[in-house]
Order: structure tokens, then sequence, then C-alpha cells
């Protein structure tokens, strides 16, 4: 007797050690109730079966976007990857076709997106999107930079998508930033950008190639890209070039290239003096380089806010439209 008394209260810790309480949930649950109509007693037992994570804590803590420039680049900028994107490309041409047209987004810019965030397909995460919206809502670590807020609304925003398009919340996995599918949406931007290409009445951003191909251009589109405009110029800088007028956080172009080129930063392309410009920064290994940087640069940094991520994907475009051409 004793022992089957000792095994049910081993039974009954391993099954309370399972449903984690999270800090705020409760809370969580009841807005999610009061304000969207959910179920809040499903909510609760959800948050219950959802897993905090100290790895996405620990990736979230040292992001590749804090690297410089020179370790940056060689991630995404390999011959592998550009051979992938050629590929890519050439075996969906017509689908890249339609969503260039109808979204007028640049094709070798829709596989680049698709490149540099999962490569093309073959690293979507391995982390339950539930676990890692819960992680980083609940348990954000001190970085001087609190997102708890930001990651509170996209696991709101996951629960509603998850009522919109029946996915299995238990079951969807990511990354580490709860981000999803082939060009890695979070869950706000799934809600408010993807689309029903292939017009199966449902937005399938994993196994619907019409699906994930026209949602990255729609995206695009809807945030102003510009087709067949320039994305970024490498620039010629004097020695007296006014440093102040380096962008630092916010990428969207407030000058003219004539006003910059005045302030001593110079494309080495031509472009119209009075088209709108930034002027960024780029660590090198052996010192700095600076690029003017246009509208369609600024849009790329709506994906990621990185300025390293906009280079990424410009230069494995390049690359990419270059192997396509040949």
């Amino acid at each position: 007797m004793k022992r089957i008394l000792t095994l049910a209260l081993v039974s009954i810790l391993s099954a309370s050690c399972l449903a984690q309480q999270h800090p705020g949930a409760e809370d969580f649950a009841a807005r999610a109730a009061s304000e969207y109509n959910l179920d809040q007693e499903e909510i609760v037992l959800l948050l219950q079966d959802a897993r905090f994570k100290q790895s996405i804590v620990n990736a979230i803590s040292r992001p590749a976007e804090g690297k410089p420039w020179f370790e940056y680049r060689p991630i995404f900028i390999t011959d592998k990857r550009i051979r992938g994107g050629v590929d890519f490309w050439r075996e969906n041409e017509v689908l890249i076709n339609q969503a260039s047209e109808r979204f007028g987004v640049d094709p070798e810019i829709i596989v680049a997106i698709i490149g540099v965030e999962t490569f093309y397909g073959r690293i979507t995460g391995g982390y339950r999107v539930l676990d890692a919206l819960t992680t980083l809502s609940f348990y954000y670590p001190d970085t001087g930079n609190d997102r708890s807020d930001f990651f509170s609304r996209e696991l709101m925003q996951f629960l509603l998508l998850g009522r919109e398009e029946g996915l299995p919340l238990r079951d969807v996995t990511g990354s580490y930033a709860g981000a999803m599918g082939l060009g890695q949406f979070m869950p706000s931007s799934y809600r408010e950008y993807a689309v029903d290409l292939d017009g199966d009445g449902r937005r399938d951003l994993w196994s619907s190639m019409s699906d994930v191909i026209g949602s990255v251009a729609n995206y695009l589109h809807r945030h102003g890209w510009e087709y067949g405009q320039p994305v970024t110029y490498a620039a010629e800088v004097s020695e007296d070039a006014d440093m102040d007028l380096v962008t630092r956080r916010d990428f969207k172009p407030k000058m003219t290239a004539a006003e910059l080129a005045g302030g001593g930063f110079a494309p080495r392309a031509p472009v119209d003096s009075d088209m709108p410009a930034a002027v960024v920064r780029l660590e090198e290994q052996e010192g700095d380089s600076y690029w003017i940087t246009f509208e369609n640069f600024y849009v790329i940094t709506r994906y990621n806010r990185s300025p390293l991520y906009a280079m990424a994907v410009f230069e494995l475009s390049e690359a990419i439209r270059e192997g396509f051409q040949q």
C-alpha cells in the first residue's frame, strides 16, 4: 500500500511539473477573453502546456544582428546560398513571376528574403511557437531593451491566428522568436500580410509555395516597395563629410541625394538628385564602409529592422540575379 501511495504521489507531482504556471498568464488569459472573445479556460490550459526555454532566452540575448557586418555577411552571402537561390527561382519561376507582377516587387528580392530567412525552406525553426512566445512574453531577459510587451501582443495574435487558420497551436514550430513558415512571419504579420494565392481557402506559409511567395511579395508591396528602383549604392566619402548625416536608427530616407552629396556622401552610381536617400555605415574588418540607401532599403528593414539584414538581402539578391541570368 505504501508503495502504491508513493507511486501515486510521484505521478501527481510529475503532472503538476508538466503544467507550468507562468507569471501573468492568468491576466493574459482574462484579457484574451474580454478583448477577443477567446475561451479563458482554454487559454489557461494552453499556456500551462507551454514550456519555458532557457535556450530561447539565450538566443534573444545574442542575436546575429548584434555582430559587426564583416562577421554577419559570411553567414548569408555564400556560394551555397547563392546557388540555392538560383535553383529555387528556376524551380518556382512561374509563381515568382506571377507574384512579382501582381505585387510590383522585383523577383530576386522575393527569392533573397526567403533565402536569408530559411535557406529556401531548409531551416524554418525547431521551437514550438507556443513555447517561444510564452517564454519571451513572461520571461524576457534583462537586456536593457524590454520587449516583453511586443511578444505578449504576438502571443495574442498567435491565438487569433490559430482560430482563423485552424492551426494546431501546440504543434506549430518556428524560430526562437516565434516566426513561422518559409518567410518567417510573426503572427501579426501572418494575419495582416499573408495571402491565399493558390485559392484553396487557407494561407499556408509552410507547404503552399504560392502562398509563401505571394505573402513575401505582398509584405514588401504593402510597405511601399518601388519596382525597378535602387536599394543602395556604395558612397564616396569626402574627408570633411558630415558624420551626423549617418543614419543610426530610423532608415527612412529624409534627405535628397543632392543634399547628402553636399554633406560629403555621394553615390558611386548616377541617381536623380532629388531622390530621397539616407546614409548607412557598416563595420568592416578594416575600417567602415558607407552606403547611400533608398526607399527600398528602408522597406527591407520593415521585414527586419537591422541594416545588416537589409544589406544581406540586397547582396544576396544581386548575386542570385546574376546567377539566374547566366
